[in-house]
């Protein structure tokens, strides 16, 4: 009877830490959108061009996004080379690669879209 308790407790437990484990094991996504700012998403509404408004928002705190048709996802990164590649495409389409969850992208890698 002990026996069959141990093994169902351990059965229990090995379920319970694959469970746990499965976010790490997440996939990682490729969108490609508009490079744009989290606090004006799809509509700036800074007077000029996209660019320059995301930029604006940014260097004032904002994040970077990405808008994908009706959807603004918020890029959360803190690699400086992401970043760069992020201001470089500010207003232009953009192929971001990374974990999505809800409405956040945490950036793994940027490159130029088509």
């Amino acid at each position: 009877m002990r026996t069959s308790k141990f093994l169902t407790t351990l059965a229990g437990l090995t379920i319970l830490a694959g469970l746990v484990a499965l976010p790490a094991f997440a996939a990682d996504k490729t969108m490609t959108g508009k490079v744009s700012d989290a606090m004006c998403g799809a509509k700036h509404q800074m007077p000029g061009d996209d660019a320059g408004c995301t930029r604006a928002c940014v260097k004032h705190g904002s994040k970077y996004a990405l808008v994908v048709g009706d959807k603004v996802y918020t890029l959360e990164t803190s690699d400086k080379a992401a970043l760069d590649k992020l201001n470089e495409l500010a207003g232009a389409n953009a192929k971001v690669t990374g974990e999505v969850s809800g409405d956040t992208i945490a950036v793994k890698s940027v490159a130029a879209g088509s």
